[in-house]
């Protein structure tokens, strides 16, 4: 029974876990006909451009250095000048013609190449667009633990060795196969027995290539496998190098790198050498064929009616086998790496998604702010758990603070909010209405959380603001008037069009969480979220920041995680956490009054 297919992605649908196969790809090729017809036929007429040339001199061997009858003089005296009527004359003449066969033999190559490039950059294009479609739904837990560069190599060496499988490898496979069985024609009409035993030998060789590749197969393995690991550790380190540096633990992170680095280059060593002895020792073998052959045809001379021409013709078209036989040879070792990469890439599709919830109701519809109750909420990491039993209740338009020691599960608790962690138990409600039935898409779009390390991209201060989103200019100066950013801008060389560099390092650690407030403001959102999203303000700074920003959050359901009291203030109300637990509620002075962890963190040293 044939196991169901998806005709579009080219994923085998078998269970629950998709995967891709060569099946499938070879099936996205497919959408691709004309071209592979294309491609086809100008493999085949730059085969039919190539067989022949080995053929054009040898011929001539006969007819003008022995002055033996044949064929072919008495066609080029047919349109020849009788003057030139000479040996010089018919040997140019072959020249010329092997010449024009080999230039269009290569054009019909190139030709061919290009066609089936087209087809495998496409294919590639389609699994790759699929693939990022993919990671949207994956659970940040798998981020957290693969991380950025292990995810990355599968979209980019894995995809691009598929790629050269697809586009180069299978081309040329392609254009040696009909080489060599032209090849195989022309031998069994110049002396048959003799090109019998010549292609019954080829099938040896590459039964003996296919057995010395197997061997070096699981070094490939490993190769990549050490390869994925160094280009994990040199993003991690990569992005972090401005702390590490800052920490004077640059020069340890390196060397670990340096460690991963020479693991790459044992594992390589082992593939390159074996890999490299065993192409040479089938090389070798087949070389060997050859001089076995070139006797076998010498003695047929002795022995039958093969011409000293005929010889040397089949001299030519054994060297003529070398390339294609060898581009046959090696089409093993590129299927090796293909199917390793593949397995890696399936590993992406085998990725633990977040759940996806449909969009049965929009709370957020026509309405300028919403309630948020977390009911009963338990979370926990594995076998440790964080959050235990969480209850709570924000009235639309209400400012609740969240305080506590760090680790006491307040970080945690916006993730699940957001759907980023889905918990153990209870559930997070909008309005009333679960956001099992609200989709978190749409609870996404309507909440808007800013962290204390914000994101930031390479890019402009007007696309870190948007997104991608198309705002006026007019409501991006606006929102940063609001964050308190807006002579920052204005001085800047471009403005809004000012590249802030990579996580935004040309900007302050107050800056880029202003920027990130900004952003934050042109979003509209119905829910604000803010997590430390002021820690790295000066007190000036931060009270005219929450000056400016009161008018924004009036009547916006606002949740502040905060250490400092000027920002736990602009609450209305204060949820201690400790240990997973909210041990105290109430406000600043109530707190304060009875005396318990709120006071410890907020006492008389901070009022």
């Amino acid at each position: 029974m044939e196991h169901p297919q998806n005709s579009v992605t080219g994923i085998d649908t078998r269970g629950t876990r998709q995967q891709y196969t060569w099946r499938g790809i070879f099936g996205l090729a497919l959408k691709h006909k004309p071209r592979l017809v294309r491609a086809n036929l100008l493999a085949i007429m730059a085969t039919v451009m190539s067989v022949p040339v080995p053929l054009l001199l040898p011929v001539l061997v006969d007819e003008v250095l022995l002055d033996e009858p044949g064929p072919v003089l008495p066609v080029m005296d047919s349109f020849l000048p009788g003057s030139w009527e000479t040996p010089v004359v018919y040997i140019g003449l072959m020249v010329v013609v092997a010449f024009l066969l080999r230039v269009a033999a290569l054009s019909f190559n190139v030709l061919q190449s290009r066609e089936f490039s087209k087809v495998s950059k496409d294919v590639v294009f389609r699994i790759r667009s699929r693939l990022l479609g993919r990671l949207q739904r994956v659970a940040m837990s798998e981020y957290e633990t693969r991380g950025s560069g292990g995810i990355s190599s599968h979209f980019i060496t894995d995809l691009d060795t598929v790629d050269q499988f697809l586009g180069t490898t299978i081309s040329r496979f392609l254009v040696a196969s009909l080489t060599v069985f032209g090849t195989a024609l022309v031998l069994l009409w110049v002396h048959w027995q003799l090109a019998l035993l010549i292609l019954l030998f080829n099938p040896l060789v590459i039964f003996a290539t296919i057995l010395i590749g197997k061997r070096v197969k699981e070094l490939k393995r490993r190769e990549n496998s050490a390869y994925e690991e160094f280009q994990g550790d040199l993003t991690e380190t990569l992005d972090a190098i401005h702390q590490l540096r800052a920490a004077n633990r640059e020069k340890h992170y390196l060397r670990q790198l340096i460690d991963r680095a020479r693991n790459v280059r044992d594992h390589a060593i082992q593939f390159e050498w074996r890999s490299d002895a065993a192409s040479r020792a089938s090389f070798a073998l087949f070389q060997f064929g050859v001089d076995a052959f070139r006797a076998a045809a010498m003695i047929t001379v002795l022995f039958s009616d093969l011409s000293i021409g005929m010889m040397f013709a089949i001299f030519g078209y054994l060297w003529f086998m070398l390339t294609p036989v060898q581009e046959m040879l090696n089409m093993q070792y590129a299927w090796f790496a293909a199917n390793a990469a593949l397995a890696r890439i399936n590993r992406l599709l085998e990725l633990k998604e977040e759940p996806r919830y449909p969009a049965l109701e929009n709370p957020f519809r026509d309405r300028h702010t919403v309630g948020l109750t977390l009911r009963n909420i338990h979370f926990a990491y594995g076998e440790e758990e964080v959050l235990r039993g969480i209850n709570l209740e924000l009235a639309p338009g209400e400012k609740v603070a969240l305080v506590g020691a760090s680790g006491g599960g307040k970080s945690t608790l916006i993730q699940v909010i957001l759907g980023m962690y889905t918990p153990q138990q209870g559930e997070v409600l909008i309005d009333g209405v679960p956001v099992q039935r609200i989709g978190l898409p749409c609870l996404r779009e309507h909440v808007a959380t800013v962290l204390q390390h914000p994101a930031l991209f390479n890019d402009t201060v007007r696309q870190n603001l948007t997104l991608g989103r198309d705002k006026p200019d007019a409501a991006l100066w606006d929102a940063l008037r609001i964050a308190q950013l807006d002579s920052t801008v204005a001085a800047m060389h471009d403005q809004l069009d000012t590249v802030i560099g990579r996580q935004g390092v040309r900007l302050s650690g107050g800056q880029r969480q202003r920027l990130a407030i900004a952003r934050m403001i042109l979003s509209e959102p119905s829910v604000v979220i803010l997590d430390e999203a002021t820690s790295a303000l000066d007190a000036e700074t931060e009270f005219q920041l929450h000056r400016d920003l009161e008018a924004f959050l009036k009547q916006r359901t606002t949740l502040i995680i905060a250490h400092r009291l000027s920002a736990v203030k602009q609450a209305g109300r204060a949820c201690v956490f400790e240990d997973g637990r909210i041990i105290e509620e109430g406000h600043h002075d109530e707190l304060i009054a009875r005396e318990g962890l709120y006071a410890q963190l907020y006492g008389e040293r901070q009022m």
